[in-house]
């Protein structure tokens, strides 16, 4: 039997047919989209495709989507990109505590070099008060970036309310959407935001391509430059296959949204009252019902991460302690450190993130042998309803 894959949040199984999608662009039609001729023509016309079903899903026009490598450049654009392309009004950014460190590094490394970073905190679900962006914004305020959905504890931010306020002061508003877009509906135009971020593989696409959704008038400075792709601000020849592939993930993602979130919603739900049942002391992070539909995040007093994801492995269910990105780092969560957590419990956390082919088979299977672990951890003697957790015993993720 293949492992229980309940780590959605680090990266997500590439759809069959996205991978159709990619395959022309990978052979046949190889041309390069800048070029004149049929071939490069075509391959344009598979680009501008791609384009328009990722404005779609999101809201926006085709002409205000920039493609790039992935997450982490599309937070860097927007942020340093603004930072270096907004003129002389001033060298002030508000941000959270819990961003991801897409955002936060850019943001340290403009500190350093003369910026003024704002990280406002976060109350103990992790969410930010939208009243204290607000007290925040003074005069010389350059830019607002604040997540939409976390992706340790998937608390979902009121950024419609954060966005409100950007746009009746003027102040250019970015939304981290990489774990959000694709599981919930994200409408640019609902959350007034001028640039939002967005990655493939989150959704069922390709690695190594992302997006940044830039409203047209938003100023940004490119930070790749080069042949004046991507309407100059992002310069190189476009990863047609990836962004073929990502277009085709946008479009599945779309027709899906819905019936997918609230099937991934039950799953989740029925682990957090499992676990909630079996395991009282467990800490759920983050905010009960505001969250990612797929996202459970526990902390257990005195217990190790570490060792806790290393038995599930074992027992053949995937999951993490926290972001993918650093989760190798042995010091604590930034994120449960900002809720206010001790190093110990924010350490002794674990993250299980359902997805699309996830089942029902898959959580009762994962509920069965998660008390016995985290007894085994504790050195307490096993419990009456032991499960033997052989390989042939376990359930197929196929049911």
């Amino acid at each position: 039997m293949s492992d229980i894959y309940f780590d959605h949040s680090a990266t997500t199984p590439l759809d069959s047919k996205v991978l159709d999608a990619m395959l022309p662009y990978l052979q046949d039609c190889f041309g390069n989209p800048s070029s004149r001729y049929r071939l490069g023509r075509e391959a344009r016309q598979g680009m501008e495709k791609a384009r328009r079903n990722i404005a779609e899903l999101i809201g926006a026009e085709p002409g205000e989507i920039v493609f790039t490598s992935g997450g982490t450049e599309a937070n860097n654009m927007s942020i340093l990109g603004t930072a270096y392309g907004g003129g002389k009004k001033g060298r002030h950014i508000i941000t959270s505590s819990v961003e991801h460190r897409a955002v936060l590094e850019p943001c340290r490394y403009l500190e350093g070099n003369g910026f003024e970073i704002s990280f406002l905190p976060v109350d103990d679900n992790g969410m930010v008060d939208p009243e204290q962006v607000l007290q925040a914004i003074r005069s010389d305020t350059i830019l607002i970036s604040i997540m939409h959905g976390n992706n340790e504890i998937g608390t979902i931010q009121p950024v419609e309310e954060i966005g409100l306020i950007a746009k009746e002061k003027g102040i250019p508003f970015h939304c981290d959407a990489v774990q959000s877009v694709g599981r919930i509906s994200v409408d640019v135009n609902r959350i007034n935001c001028d640039l939002l971020s967005i990655s493939a593989h989150k959704f069922y696409g390709p690695k190594g391509v992302g997006c940044v959704y830039h409203r047209k008038d938003a100023k940004l400075l490119p930070l790749i430059r080069g042949g004046g792709q991507e309407n100059g601000l992002r310069g190189g020849t476009q990863n047609l296959p990836a962004i073929a592939g990502m277009g085709k993930a946008a479009e599945l993602a779309g027709d899906s949204l819905n019936s997918t979130q609230k099937e991934v919603s039950v799953l989740r739900d029925r682990i957090i009252e499992g676990i909630s049942d079996e395991i009282p002391e467990a800490v759920l992070n983050g905010h009960r019902f505001k969250r990612l539909p797929g996202n459970v995040s526990f902390s257990f007093n005195n217990l190790d991460g570490a060792p806790l994801v290393a038995m599930m492995d074992e027992k053949g269910i995937a999951a993490s302690n926290g972001s993918a990105c650093h989760s190798d780092i042995p010091s604590p969560s930034h994120v449960l450190k900002a809720m206010g957590y001790s190093d110990k419990l924010a350490q002794s956390t674990v993250r299980l993130t359902v997805g699309r082919g996830n089942n029902n088979g898959e959580v009762d299977y994962l509920l069965a042998v998660f008390p016995d672990i985290i007894d085994s951890l504790r050195d307490v003697p096993p419990r009456q309803a032991d499960v033997e957790c052989s390989c042939q015993n376990r359930p197929s993720p196929l049911m």
